[in-house]
């Protein structure tokens, strides 16, 4: 819809535009969102049965809302949605501080200048991104930056009482009017300041210090808030709790394939064109799973929280680690490897708040065994575990089914070693991946699965990347040992890694006898 060329009054009464309030403007958009069959919340996943449900509620039902639950949730993001169901213009008073109603006004100077002016007051079309206003709730928020307050410039400067009407600075709130005010992080707004929204959430009208002043504001108010935060940093009183009409629970996703749909959609993957970096699909599985464990696990304060943020910058870094080695071996296509795994610990670190169990093992041994439970979670789905009881007959007697790993085993026992470096280019990587007996057929059933789909090259990728998983499975069940030791990692098995380890601590010893 463009702009309407109406710009004055008498041509907006003559063209039989009537005045709705925001809470019905919202509530007739979203019915007809409905009838139509739109999809209302474009871009928000895994919220389909449970919150998005309830806010459509809560919109037709006129109510302000609150959006309660923990970091990372897409409680911002839902909120700032909701100003794609205001009309896409409206009329306003022109040089009105409160985007007044021309066909009824509240603010002193819309009343006088229509008064002067009648049929020929100017308007303006006032377009829906405009009628959004945002605060984040921080400690230092005053009333007057919420309601406002006496200005005594403004006095001086026009030479006004101090108890005229027109010498009130305005705040956030009244210049919203005739839209959408969101506050996000409500507890962090000290006690005293909430009280300021009573009137404002009750009789929907504004008091600033003596004035008996009533605007009657047409305005939808809503808030964010974190559960964790009523006993961090404050609390939201009981009184404005009361006028919040609609409480409604975020929540993380619950399902795998929404997870990964969220990720794929917010990180920045696709860097440019000098360079092709092949995510596998499970990679993608990989880093979802870190959040699921971390989710679980008894390391992490659960109360917190684990943010969806956690894993886009994950795979921002996991592209990162192969996008930088392909510029350093001046490489167009490269592969994520499952080295690059391990660069995505600073992505975690910071977004993981540790219970006293988890502050004894530290931020990084913390991530990383995160790392390790999701590649044995994406392991498992695939093939069976290493280390489980052998299959029975029907009869009860041992089965005597070949052990997949056997292959694997036999030749890390004989003293195979395998050694990789973030400076190995595609071929060095695969080269030495080969080496390895016994990986290329436990890999050949599944990848054969895969292959109608695949490209001669993406295959060829798909299969380097199921090697470095297997390897890194291995490890976690305690198969192979592990070297990390500055840019290179090594596998080897591990009763010789062990014991060679022993060794040259047997060495140690004689030479300081």
């Amino acid at each position: 819809m463009s702009k309407p060329s109406i710009h004055t009054l008498g041509e907006l009464k003559a063209s039989g535009w009537v005045s709705c309030s925001v809470k019905d403007e919202m509530r007739r958009n979203v019915m007809n969102s409905l009838s139509s069959g739109e999809p209302l919340f474009p871009g928000i996943y895994g919220y389909e049965k449970s919150v998005l449900p309830q806010l459509v509620n809560a919109i037709l039902a006129r109510h302000d809302l609150i959006l309660l639950g923990l970091r990372g949730q897409a409680k911002t993001r839902i909120l700032r949605s909701l100003s794609r169901f205001l009309d896409e213009y409206i009329p306003v008073v022109e040089g009105s501080e409160i985007q007044d109603d021309p066909l009824s006004p509240i603010s002193h100077y819309a009343k006088v200048r229509i008064a002067e002016m009648g049929d020929e007051t100017p308007i303006n079309w006032l377009h829906r991104s405009h009628r959004y206003g945002e605060k984040l709730a921080t400690p230092d928020t005053t009333v007057s930056d919420l309601i406002g307050d006496i200005d005594p410039i403004k006095a001086a400067a026009q030479k006004l009482s101090l108890n005229d009407e027109q010498v009130i600075h305005y705040g956030l709130l009244p210049r919203s009017n005739r839209g959408l005010f969101v506050i996000n992080e409500l507890p962090d707004l000290q006690p005293r300041i909430q009280v300021a929204l009573l009137n404002i959430m009750q009789e929907r009208d504004i008091q600033i210090r003596g004035f008996t002043l009533r605007l009657p504001l047409d305005i939808v108010i809503a808030f964010s808030a974190n559960p964790e935060d009523y006993t961090n940093r404050g609390n939201i009183i009981t009184p404005l709790k009361d006028r919040i009409d609609a409480q409604i629970i975020t929540h993380y996703p619950k399902e795998l394939q929404i997870a990964k749909q969220i990720t794929t959609q917010e990180a920045w993957i696709d860097r440019s064109d000098e360079t092709s970096i092949y995510v596998p699909n499970f990679y993608r599985d990989l880093v979802e799973w870190v959040a699921f464990e971390a989710r679980e696990s008894e390391y992490i304060d659960q109360k917190s929280g684990v943010s969806a943020r956690m894993t886009i910058t994950a795979m921002e870094q996991l592209i990162s680690s192969a996008e930088q080695r392909a510029y350093r071996n001046k490489e167009s296509h490269v592969t994520l490897r499952i080295s690059d795994l391990y660069h995505m610990v600073p992505a975690l670190t910071g977004k993981l708040e540790l219970v006293y169990e988890g502050e004894q093992e530290g931020a990084i041994q913390v991530a990383k065994h995160l790392i390790g439970k999701a590649v044995l979670r994406v392991f498992t789905e695939h093939f069976p575990a290493p280390n489980a009881k052998k299959a029975r007959t029907k009869e009860g007697s041992p089965s005597r089914s070949k052990d997949p790993y056997e292959g694997i085993r036999n030749w890390f026992a004989k003293g195979g070693m395998v050694e990789f470096s973030d400076e190995m280019t595609e071929q060095q990587y695969r080269t030495s991946l080969e080496k390895v007996e016994g990986l290329s057929e436990l890999l050949d059933p599944l990848l054969q699965e895969f292959r109608p789909a695949l490209t001669k090259s993406e295959f060829e990728a798909e299969q380097v990347a199921w090697k470095g998983l297997v390897l890194e499975a291995l490890h976690q069940y305690s198969i192979l040992g592990k070297e990390d030791l500055d840019d290179v990692v090594s596998y080897s098995d591990m009763v010789g890694s062990v014991l060679g380890r022993l060794g040259s601590l047997d060495d140690e010893e004689e030479e300081i006898d």
